[in-house]
């Protein structure tokens, strides 16, 4: 596997400031999107710098989540899968109920 700079960056992150640590990091980050997500769909308030703030830095962290348990392909790949998925799902739907 070829380690990107984000990868590397993402591995020092958990080598300077430890797995746990980072992964509560991760939790706190998770919630914090949760928030702003319920703010906007909930009470209709404009947020979108807030949703952008707190999306990027939910995938800086699940990047460091993949990095400290080795899971970075195994994501990918499931993830790939998921999306073949959805998009047959889709075409399913949109076929019963466009046609």
């Amino acid at each position: 596997m070829i380690k990107t700079d984000e990868d590397m960056l993402y591995h020092r992150t958990i080598r300077v400031w430890g797995k746990e640590p980072q992964m509560l990091q991760v939790i706190e980050e998770m919630s914090e999107l949760t928030k702003e997500i319920l703010k906007n769909v909930n009470r209709k308030k404009d947020n979108l710098n807030e949703l952008i703030e707190e999306a990027a830095d939910v995938e800086i962290m699940l990047g460091q989540l993949k990095v400290c348990y080795g899971i970075v392909e195994k994501v990918a790949a499931y993830k790939a899968d998921k999306l073949k998925l959805i998009e047959q799902r889709l075409d399913e739907w949109e076929s019963k109920n466009n046609g």
